[in-house]
């Protein structure tokens, strides 16, 4: 006899169908699980094993073989746990084989048969919407699997509850849908003393999504200044929440189902590797760049990173997705993040003050800054020197002006973008390219004119050239402004300032 049970198989965010089939033939007694499996997969037959005995059940003495169809997909995690434990049921005849048919099922088991979380649970529900059948989980993903749509989903706390449901003996609640947190942010901009420069560059950062470069001296503010970005960013629609609790779902890191309306804020050690960074290990898991999708990717103290890990960043940012190659897999991310980096002007920091600067600057500061590409750098649009705060500014009163009034100003200049959004296809300006791009941003003819002096002078790439039109855009979107001008090109030119080079 033969049985099936649906699961799935997830690369990236995408989760495939695939079919667990369960034979029981005559021959020595053997376990053999076949079709690509991973060593994790591998090792459920001893824990499916356990969890049989633990309900007083043994595996017939026969041989016994899982398939894993299609058996060239290759099948990674612990969540094949329970279908593969299912399927077995019923080849037993414990439970019905034709009521299985109307699930897909995901869950991890203990020894002692109890089901536990395993990641990927809102991805395969998106899946059952899509095939138009229920999903079985663990209890403690029922609240996320709610999410997708109306699917029927059955989470079970442990195998002898999940059978009795199914035989009718018994009846598991329904879950219900995760809450949606309110959005929590980070320190106001009122604690911010002086800086005003970096807080308009930090605006229009945050109304145009544009990238960051701060450089300044130790303790001028410049994490601080970072912290509050979240604070004046417009929080996540439905979709963007959704979205990015599918990155945390395949991740592991959504907690009790509950989905957050705050944009991501990730801030990675600068000793991070490039597979923590971009993506990929063992089992292609997400990194840090993903994980901060449609939020702010923090890289503090930026020429610490390893150059390397630093330039897997590069089409990444200008691609918006994330793509790791292995030999076995090719997995996508989506990786749409504002890049936001903070870098002293040399190793000791204190470059230009001659009472603290040690001996070798001016040039330690061009090797220290040369440790970051000139590739890197010229993906980044706003580039803004945050000075040092005298002791006198300190003792000023906190600013009239906190992240609440910015953040009212940024709303407004993102539902300027998101009015064009039908006919730009960009959710943001640092999104604007080809025709819409000229479109919308482009200048009057003193503004062009402006912007072609300004090219040639500080011989702007392609790739700066634009970057400036979607930075003017943003800057005319702040003051309500129909038409890029001359005054929002000349801003714009402002913060494209190139630290020095070697």
């Amino acid at each position: 006899m033969v049985a099936l049970v649906r699961t799935v198989a997830y690369l990236g965010l995408e989760a495939r169908g695939v079919e667990v089939q369960c034979s029981v033939a005559p021959g020595l007694p053997k376990f053999n699980i076949v079709g690509l499996a991973d060593k994790a997969v591998g090792e459920s037959k001893e824990r499916v094993r356990a969890a049989l005995s633990s309900m007083g059940l043994a595996l017939p003495p026969k041989r016994i073989t899982i398939n894993l169809s299609p058996a060239d997909l290759p099948k990674e995690g612990s969540h094949y746990d329970l279908p593969i434990a299912l399927a077995l049921l019923a080849v037993m005849g414990v439970t019905d084989a034709e009521q299985l048919a109307d699930f897909v099922a995901v869950g991890e088991l203990a020894l002692d048969g109890r089901v536990v979380p395993s990641p990927g649970v809102l991805l395969a529900a998106l899946h059952a919407s899509q095939l138009d059948t229920g999903l079985i989980c663990p209890t403690a993903q029922g609240a996320e699997a709610r999410w997708a749509s109306d699917v029927p989903v059955v989470a079970a706390p442990d195998l002898i509850s999940l059978l009795n449901h199914l035989k009718g003996t018994q009846r598991l609640p329904d879950p219900v849908r995760g809450e949606v947190e309110a959005a929590t942010h980070g320190p106001d901009l009122k604690q911010v003393k002086g800086q005003e420069t970096a807080k308009r560059a930090l605006e229009i950062a945050a109304a145009g999504g544009h990238n960051l470069l701060m450089i300044g001296p130790p303790g001028a503010g410049k994490s601080l200044l970072a912290s509050c970005l979240p604070g004046i960013l417009p929080d996540l629609s439905s979709a963007e929440a959704l979205e990015v609790s599918m990155v945390q779902s395949v991740a592991g890191t959504l907690e009790g189902g509950r989905i957050s309306r705050a944009r991501p804020f990730r801030a990675p050690h600068h000793s991070a590797s490039m597979a923590a960074l971009t993506g990929g290990g063992l089992k292609v898991k997400p990194g840090e760049v993903s994980l901060a999708h449609l939020g702010v990717l923090f890289l503090d103290e930026l020429p610490e990173f390893q150059r390397a890990v630093l330039d897997s960043l590069r089409q990444p940012l200008e691609t918006g997705k994330v793509d790791v190659a292995r030999a076995n897999a090719h997995v996508s991310y989506p990786a749409r993040v504002q890049l936001v980096a903070a870098m002293n002007p040399c190793r000791c920091g204190h470059l230009g003050d001659p009472a603290l600067a040690c001996s070798r600057a001016p040039r330690c500061a061009a090797d220290y800054q040369s440790k970051v590409s000139g590739p890197m750098l010229d993906r980044i649009d706003l580039h803004v020197e945050v000075e040092p705060v005298s002791a006198a500014d300190l003792a000023l009163p906190p600013p009239a002006e906190g992240s609440a009034e910015v953040a009212a100003r940024v709303a407004r200049a993102r539902a300027r973008q998101t009015a064009r959004a039908d006919e730009t296809g960009a959710r943001t300006n640092a999104e604007l390219d080809g025709d819409p791009l000229e479109r919308f941003a482009g200048p009057d003819e003193v503004g062009r004119a402006l912007l072609m002096q300004a090219a040639e002078a500080m011989r702007l790439s392609a790739r700066g050239y634009t970057r400036m039109l979607r930075v003017a855009r943003t800057i005319a979107d702040l003051a309500g402004a129909e038409q890029v001008s001359r005054v929002h090109i000349a801003e714009a030119l402002s913060y494209r300032r190139q630290p020095p080079r070697a």
